[in-house]
This record gives C-alpha cells, sequence and structure tokens, in this order.
C-alpha cells in the first residue's frame, strides 16, 4: 500500500489537471428542461465552483483558469478573459501543482527531514493562493453569477411607472447587478472561507506526519474529492451544488479544529522562516504554547499561556478563538512529573503516564533546558522517538503527532 498510494497521488493529480482540457474539448450538451434552462443553474455552478476552488486554491483557480481559455472560441475572446485564465497563469500554476505531486510521491521513500522543509514551503503556498482566490478569483466568479441572474432577468421584465400621469419611465435597463453583488459576494467568500480552512488543515497534517505515506494518501484524498466535485458539476451542476453543500457543512462543522490547526501552521511556518529560535528566549514565566492531546478540557492546539503561579501550581490561560473571553485550566499534572520533549521540529511538554499536554512553537528549539529549568520540571529534557504506527497516527488525529517525531 505505501507504494500504490503514491502512484494514485500522481494518477488523481494529472486527471485533475487534464480535465479542463478534456471537458473544453467536448461538444457543448444541449440543454436541458429543468437544469440548463433553470434561472438558478447559474447559481449551483457558482456554489460548485468556489468550493472546488477552495478546496485546493492553486489546482482549482489553474484548472478553472484553463478550463475556461480552452472553451475560449478565438484569440479575442482569450484576451477578454480574466488574468487567472491566461496562460500566463494557469500554466505555471498547474506546473507548480505537478512539482508538489512529485515531492509528495518522493517524499514516501525520503526521511522526514528532507521533506519537511517542502512542506512547509507548499504550506506557505497554500496560504498564499487562497489569500489571492478568496480576494480576486471568487469575487469575480459572484460578480459574474450576479450579471447573469440579473441580465437574464431584466430581458424579460419591462416594469414601468406611471404615476399621477407621468411618461411612462422604462427600469428594464438599469443594471441591478450591483446590488446582487453586495449579497453574493460575501457569501461566495464565507463559503470559500470555511471550506479552504478545512482544506488547509490537510496541509497542517502533513507538516506534523512523520511518514510520507500518510501525507500521499491525505493529498490523494482531496484531489479525489475536487476531482469527484468537477465531474459531478460537469454532469449536472445540481448534483455538483449537492455535493458542495454537503463539504460546506462537513467544513463548519469541523471549523473551530481547522482554524487551531490553520493557526499552529501559521505560526510553525513564521518560525521556521524567520529563524525565530535564533533570536528567541523562553521567558521565567507566562510562555507561549499550544494545548496538546492529552489536555482535558481544552481544545487541541488552543493557543495560550503557560503560567506558573506563586502558590506553585501551573494554568493555561487562553481566549477561544484568539478573541473570546479569556479562560483557565489547571494543568493536568504535577510540575514534578513534567518534562520536556526534544523533537527534529517541534517540541513538546509531556507528563509521565499522560502524555503530550503541550506542543511548543518551533521558537523553542534548542531552549528546551532553559523551559524546563524555568517550569521547575521534575523530568528535565527528553528525547522524542518514533511510536507503534497505530498510536502515532491516532494522535496525528489528536493533535499530539509533533511529539513523535525523530530527535
Amino acid at each position: 500500500m505505501k507504494r500504490i498510494t503514491p502512484l494514485i497521488l500522481v494518477a488523481l493529480t494529472l486527471a485533475a489537471i487534464g480535465a479542463p482540457f478534456a471537458f473544453a474539448a467536448a461538444p457543448a450538451p444541449t440543454a436541458t428542461a429543468g437544469v440548463d434552462r433553470s434561472p438558478a443553474a447559474p447559481l449551483a455552478t457558482a456554489v460548485a465552483t468556489v468550493t472546488g476552488i477552495a478546496i485546493s486554491p492553486l489546482l482549482g483557480t489553474g484548472a478553472y483558469g484553463a478550463y475556461q481559455y480552452m472553451a475560449a472560441k478565438d484569440d479575442a475572446a482569450r484576451s477578454a478573459l480574466p488574468w487567472y485564465a491566461q496562460v500566463t497563469f494557469w500554466l505555471p500554476a498547474l506546473l507548480i501543482v505537478g512539482v508538489c505531486a512529485a515531492k509528495d510521491t518522493l517524499g514516501a521513500v525520503v526521511p522526514p527531514g528532507l521533506k519537511k522543509p517542502l512542506d512547509v514551503l507548499e504550506l506557505v503556498e497554500n496560504k498564499a493562493t487562497g489569500l489571492l482566490a478568496a480576494g480576486a478569483v471568487v469575487p469575480f466568479t459572484m460578480a459574474t453569477l450576479s450579471k447573469m441572474m440579473v441580465g437574464g432577468k431584466t430581458a424579460a421584465v419591462g416594469a414601468t411607472l406611471a404615476p399621477g400621469g407621468l411618461a411612462m419611465i422604462p427600469v428594464a435597463g438599469i443594471d441591478w447587478s450591483w446590488l446582487l453583488d453586495v449579497l453574493t459576494i460575501p457569501f461566495g467568500v464565507a463559503v470559500f472561507a470555511v471550506v479552504w480552512m478545512a482544506s488547509h488543515a490537510i496541509n497542517v497534517l502533513i507538516l506534523l506526519s512523520p511518514w510520507g505515506a500518510i501525507d500521499a494518501a491525505l493529498k490523494g484524498a482531496r484531489t479525489a474529492l475536487l476531482g469527484l466535485l468537477t465531474l459531478s458539476a460537469t454532469i449536472n451542476p445540481w448534483i455538483g451544488a449537492a455535493l458542495s453543500l454537503v463539504v460546506i457543512v462537513v467544513a463548519y462543522l469541523v471549523a473551530g479544529w481547522a482554524f487551531r490547526l490553520t493557526f499552529f501552521g501559521s505560526v510553525f511556518c513564521w518560525d521556521f522562516f524567520t529563524g525565530r529560535s535564533r533570536r528567541f528566549a523562553p521567558a521565567e514565566n507566562d510562555n507561549r504554547v499550544f494545548a496538546g492531546g492529552n489536555f482535558p478540557g481544552v481544545p487541541v492546539r488552543t493557543y495560550g499561556r503557560l503560567v506558573q503561579r506563586t502558590a506553585g501550581g501551573l494554568e493555561f490561560v487562553y481566549h477561544p478563538w484568539l478573541w473570546l473571553p479569556v479562560k483557565t485550566a489547571k494543568v493536568p499534572a504535577d510540575k514534578a512529573a513534567l518534562a520536556v520533549g526534544r523533537g527534529l521540529f517541534i517540541s513538546s511538554v509531556i507528563a509521565e503516564g499522560a502524555g503530550t499536554i503541550f506542543l511548543l512553537p518551533p521558537r523553542y528549539r534548542g531552549h528546551e533546558d532553559v523551559l524546563a529549568r524555568a517550569y521547575l520540571m521534575g523530568g528535565g529534557v527528553r528525547d522524542a522517538g518514533l511510536r507503534k504506527a497505530w498510536s502515532a497516527l491516532r494522535e496525528l488525529f489528536g493533535g499530539a503527532a509533533a511529539t513523535t517525531q525523530l530527535a
């Protein structure tokens, strides 16, 4: 299975890249009653498009642009397309997607230390393209939808005003698409944000995973979902919209988990690329950490402060969603039972017999001894090693997989 998974990932990526060219080359389907003639069909198509781009911004935007480019009738029509449908964008975008797929394929057989820097780069790329799509592609798509819906109505409606014998004033020619934009663009951006955050969590899980085979499986599952969404929307826009709604609901239900994971990945990237560990020193008290997977009552990867009270106890102070009213939780272990586990990329605070209590951002790399002395941890500093496969996989989705990194 470990050898087959990367091949499946490459096949799915190539299929997703080649789908726009195949669909553009295929003859246009004939209009069917109740689907293409429905005035709400553009809305169903737009929802599926936004959801697909949110699942994988670079692949979705590149494939969507390639489809529009190939579907254009002539060079004049192609020159009028938006920037993301020009060859200068979608061709390099799809090439980058192919390079990332090759990276995951080779990553299944190379040590984590050689692949993790590339995973960090891909995490930054996913954030950048997500912001790009949310700020440009999604609003443009929803604005186009507004013009289609309003344009279809104004051709059939010819309302007039005739109060008090005044001359009849035609209003059918007024462009009301701006008013619809006010409603549809925020809706599209909100849908994109929720789905993108859930999809982006996969990139963070890949960053935490110690095995390349798991990385390829996660990436393949996401690519397969994008391909299924594209295929269903091509066959029937309502099927694509229904599948999109399922994705949106699931993304909404895991929004809290995905938000914490996304913020964790952002902090990781910032510390990694800025080399913050060389400019950082742990404080004697009140240090920023993430809650681990074995902290009862605190959501995993919650960002907060580890505080040592004058009475000698340790508390974790945090704001849910980073801005809600502050909460305080007592650390579920005595200081004598705590230790700092030194990992290859991420260190952690572990408790004897209880597992991971806190995850430490990369800025603490090389400062584990100082942190252990500051909080009087009885276990000092230990090297974290690989655990059993099942335990590491379970903790990956529970939040403590960072402790499985090789020291």
